[in-house]
Order: C-alpha cells, then structure tokens, then sequence
C-alpha cells in the first residue's frame, strides 16, 4: 500500500509545469492585447487635444501633418481639427487685438499726464529747473532741488507750494501709483539733523510727499525713497553737475497689462 501511493504521488508533481506554462501563455495574451490597443490611434482626438494644448501655452501651430498610424497612408485632416485650428487663430487674434487696444489706451493716457504736468509746471520748465518725460516706467518729473529747498535743508520753498499742488490736483485724478525720490550730490552732510545724505534725501521726498497727499492725492498711492548720492544724472565732477544731481524724482507709474 505505501508504495503504490508513492507512485501517484511522483506522477502527480511530473505535470505541475503545465500550470506554470498556461500562466505564460496568458501573460502573454493579455500582453499583446494591449500593444495592439496602445497602437490604434483616434486621429480627431489626438489633433483636438494636441491643438488646445499649442493655445493654451501659445505655442506655434504645426504644419497640417495629420496623425498616421504606422503601416496606414496618410489621410486628410479631419473636420474637427480643422474647426479647431480656425477657432485657435480667431482667438488668438482676438486676443492680441484687445492687448494692443488695451496698450494704446494707456499710451495715450500716460501721454495725457504728461501734458498736464508740463502745461502747469511750465514756469519752472522755462528756468530749467523741471523736466518731464515719458518713459517705459510711467511719467518721470524731475525738480531740482535748489528751487525746492535751501542748501542743507529740507522745508518747502514758500513760492514752490503753488506749483506742488497743481501737481497734486493733475495726480488726484488718476489711481496710478506715484513714487517720491530725493537725490543728493556725492558732498557730504553731517549736521545735527541730517547725519548724511541718507536722512537728507529721505526728508525732502517726504516734504514733497507730504503736500501731495495733503492736496488730493490718497496716501496709499504714494511711496517715499530716499536714495541719497546714489543715482546721479550726471557725473559729480563740477558744481553744475552737482546741481542737476540734487533734485527730487516724482514718478506716475504706468498701469501694467498684467494686473489690470
């Protein structure tokens, strides 16, 4: 009896491999069944995706190349991606149209400020001591600080008030942020109240500041720097120079498509 068992025992493990086998060949079923899958390609869905991807990042459009699987000739584009292509490009230029409308309202309105400030700050502008200009950055309004200040000192000039606050009244209309620099020469200063031309340059802004928000502009569009010898119009070689180089720099910021 033992050795009968023994026998239908050993027969028993000789046909263990065709499980494993069969386990294979399935493997390898499933396997090629989802090569096959992976390979068939929806030309439409491709293109539809491929081309809202291209837009949303702004990318160039491709050549009309369609999508062909390996093995297959090449088709026409579909009607759905060229639907798509027409709707990218009347977006597109849309868009652009409206960011060079937007950027010709702001030329124009930086243009406007500029005007304004020059035509009630002309009196100055003939004595050279006021410049204005339109840059990149907005409205830039230079005066100099000798028609402003005394030597050393930084209380307003009673005859400059007039002049400030028709500045004020032209700046009180807009919402642009405006920023107050002052200026030094390279000479130093120590005196009891101005230690160097750190706290010099830093008062005369805030003295000018000061009567802006005083006559209409709010104080939370304005910013105040001082920045001492630091950003000379001129080199500090002669007493001209060193004149020009003393001013204080009021700037209108130009309105940024990105934040409006």
């Amino acid at each position: 009896m033992i050795r009968r068992s023994s026998k239908r025992s050993e027969e028993g493990h000789l046909d263990r491999w065709l499980v494993s086998y069969a386990d294979f060949i399935t493997l390898m079923f499933a396997f090629f069944v989802v090569m096959y899958s992976i390979s068939s390609v929806n030309e439409a869905k491709y293109k539809l995706f491929s081309d809202s991807i291209r837009f949303a990042l702004a990318l160039p459009s491709p050549p009309n190349t369609p999508i062909v699987s390996q093995g297959t000739a090449p088709a026409p584009m579909s009607a759905t991606g060229q639907q798509t292509i027409y709707l990218n490009k009347v977006l597109v230029d849309k868009h652009t149209a409206q960011l060079g409308e937007q950027q010709r309202k702001i030329e124009e309105r930086m243009k406007r400020l500029a005007h304004g400030l020059s035509r009630v700050m002309e009196p100055m502008i003939r004595q050279n001591s006021v410049r204005v200009d339109l840059t990149k950055r907005g409205v830039v309004v230079d005066i100099s600080a000798s028609t402003l200040f005394d030597t050393g000192e930084a209380i307003l000039h009673i005859d400059s008030m007039p002049v400030l606050r028709a500045v004020a009244e032209v700046l009180g209309k807009e919402e642009l942020p405006v920023e107050v620099e002052g200026h030094t020469d390279d000479l130093p200063i120590a005196t009891p109240r101005f230690p160097s031309n750190w706290e010099l340059s830093s008062v005369r802004a805030s003295s000018v500041a000061r009567i802006l928000m005083e006559n209409g502009v709010p104080e939370k569009r304005l910013s105040v720097v001082g920045l001492a010898s630091n950003q000379p119009l001129y080199p500090n070689d002669s007493a001209e120079h060193r004149a020009r180089n003393r001013r204080v720099t009021i700037t209108i910021a130009s309105p940024n498509l990105d934040r409006d």
